[in-house]
This record gives C-alpha cells, structure tokens and sequence, in this order.
C-alpha cells in the first residue's frame, strides 16, 4: 500500500509543510485536509495518497474507510539549475529544487 511520486518541481521544503497536516490522520480526514489547503503541493500530496489508496483497494482488497497514512517521507530529488541575467554582462544561477513523495497506507484492523 506504497505509492511513490518521483522529480516533483515543488521544493521539499514547502511539500514538508504540508506534509505535516496529514501525517498519522486517516485517509478520509487527510484528503479533506488537503483539499482545502491552498498551496501547490497539496494537490500534488493528494494525488500520491489517492493512489496509494487505489493500491490498497485493487492490490490488497483494503477498505479505504479503515485506511490511515502510516508513513509520509518527503525527500530531495535533485535540482534544475538555469541561469538569470545580472549587472555587468554577468549571470547569476538559480535552482529549482525537486521532490520525491513516499506514501505508505495501513489498516487499523490489522493492528
């Protein structure tokens, strides 16, 4: 009951912070969450846990009612690095920082 999103462009930094709303919640209760969170990556969030959720239905013959977000890893993917111009004919760079979202779902029955 894993589900694995990999090169997010949202920084792991700001996917943490709401990543921390839903940790240890049931599945009902952090989808709603995160429904009504207004920032990027909890539309991103919401996807992974909406197929770890189908992972568990389809794989495991889980009941999505029993399920709660066990684990909720946020790690650093990897950066784009580009370029920006500056003063003097110079140039700065900048990086946009990756993600990677790990969910792992379980049963309250099974404890």
């Amino acid at each position: 009951m894993i589900a694995v999103i990999k090169g997010l462009k949202v920084p792991p930094r700001k996917l943490n912070l709401v990543a921390g709303l839903v940790r240890g919640r049931s599945l009902s209760d952090a989808l709603a969450i995160l429904e009504h969170t207004p920032r990027r990556a909890a539309i991103a969030l919401s996807a992974a846990l909406k197929s770890a959720a189908a992972n568990a239905e389809n794989n495991h013959q889980h009941s999505q009612d029993m399920l709660y977000v066990d684990r909720l890893q946020v790690g650093s993917s990897g950066m784009i690095k580009r370029m920006r111009p500056a003063g003097r004919g110079g140039a700065r760079a900048y990086r946009h920082r990756l993600s990677n979202i790990r969910v792992e779902l379980a049963d309250r029955g099974d404890k």
